[in-house]
Parts: C-alpha cells; sequence; structure tokens
C-alpha cells in the first residue's frame, strides 16, 4: 500500500465502487424489477447523495438519465473520499508505532 498516493488508492475504489454500483442498478431495473437483495446497501453513497445534495438543489422531478448521472458521481465521489480518508488514516496509525 506504501507505493500508491491515496489519491491512486481512491480513484482505483472510487471507480470499482461505480462499475459495481452500476451493475447493480442495471440487475435491480432489469432482473429483479426492483427488489434486488442488497440494493440500498451496494448504491448507499449514490443513494446518500441523491437525496442530502441534489433533491434540495433540484427540487423538480427530472428525466432518468441525468438522475442516473448524478446518482454515478455520487456513488464515485463518496466512495472515492471515504476510501482516501480511510487510506490516509491507516498509512498515520501505521507510521506511529510504539518502540
Amino acid at each position: 500500500m506504501s507505493q500508491f498516493k491515496a489519491v491512486t488508492i481512491a480513484i482505483y475504489g472510487g471507480s470499482l465502487t461505480l462499475v459495481v454500483g452500476l451493475i447493480a442498478f442495471a440487475l435491480n431495473w432489469n432482473v429483479w424489477g426492483g427488489g434486488m437483495p442488497g440494493y440500498k446497501i451496494l448504491l448507499f453513497p449514490g443513494n446518500l447523495t441523491l437525496v442530502y445534495v441534489w433533491h434540495p438543489l433540484l427540487t423538480e422531478e427530472i428525466d432518468f438519465w441525468p438522475k442516473l448521472l448524478l446518482h454515478s458521481l455520487g456513488q464515485f465521489t463518496v466512495a472515492s473520499f471515504i476510501i482516501w480518508l480511510s487510506t490516509i488514516m491507516v498509512r498515520r496509525l501505521l507510521r506511529v508505532r510504539p518502540s
């Protein structure tokens, strides 16, 4: 973990989270018809931004594709930030070792 920058790890993690979220969204939409188990957990970062960031800014109903884009942007951003913060904290904890 020490050979990669925290930002690089966060971008890879956020990208992976975005891909998993898009696959879960597609499966929920096409296969389960809205009742996929674990859907709310897998898409928690995106749903968080839709409810608390985009909904107050865009109070009117928006179309499907812009909403999916905003959801995906939130999924990537929140997951990347959490991974970045976790990486920084783990590195600081590992650096401060009692002798």
